[in-house]
């Protein structure tokens, strides 16, 4: 009896929902185009878990891009601040945390343009300009955190890791920006 009343319930309920859409919360498909857009990604897991975070605000694959350069920059911020507190002994170490300070800063103005024109992006006359400029602004970027880590190749020690280890953080979440900044080109 128990088995007759759940099918006569399984086929009542499949009835009056038979072609509707299931409900789902803009969380929900924020989520999805986070997990859908970070597949590729150079680093999916990095994206996913530094992405997820802005589901809130992700409607679009332009949002995502804005949430990918924002963390990007935010871990800039975080690594700038931990070198300029680094205690060097060497003249070789402070040789290359000086340019390694700068050349986050470089990376750190270059993503700033990046936010200010994805805020300006639109599809239309100038679009591939726009897309121009941010790939190259991002990929500067990268290649800029690249260039700091070069600085601490002939250095060794616990200082040489804990700028590799900060500065490849910030690489990674860059390279990931620039891979969805890519994604906006493909998809107009």
């Amino acid at each position: 009896m128990k088995m007759l009343r759940f099918l006569l319930f399984i086929l009542h309920f499949s009835h009056f929902t038979k072609g509707k859409k299931p409900i789902t919360s803009s969380s929900s498909s924020s989520t999805d185009l986070v997990s859908t857009s970070c597949f590729h990604a150079s680093y999916p897991n990095i994206c996913i878990k530094t992405l997820s975070s802005y589901n809130y605000v992700i409607n679009t694959p332009k949002d995502l891009a804005k949430a990918a350069v924002n963390v990007s920059f935010s871990r800039a911020k975080k690594a700038s601040n931990f070198l300029i507190k680094l205690k060097l002994q060497s003249k070789r170490e402070k040789g290359a945390l000086i340019d390694c300070i700068e050349q986050i800063g470089d990376s750190m103005d270059e993503l700033r343009k990046a936010l200010s024109e994805l805020k300006h992006l639109h599809k239309g006359n100038g679009f591939k300009l726009q897309m121009s400029n941010l790939e190259t602004w991002v990929s500067a970027a990268l290649t800029n955190e690249d260039t700091c880590l070069d600085g601490f190749k002939e250095i060794n020690g616990k200082v040489r890791y804990d700028v590799k280890r900060k500065i490849t953080n910030v690489a990674k979440v860059t390279s990931n920006a620039l891979y969805l900044i890519n994604q906006l080109d493909v998809r107009s």
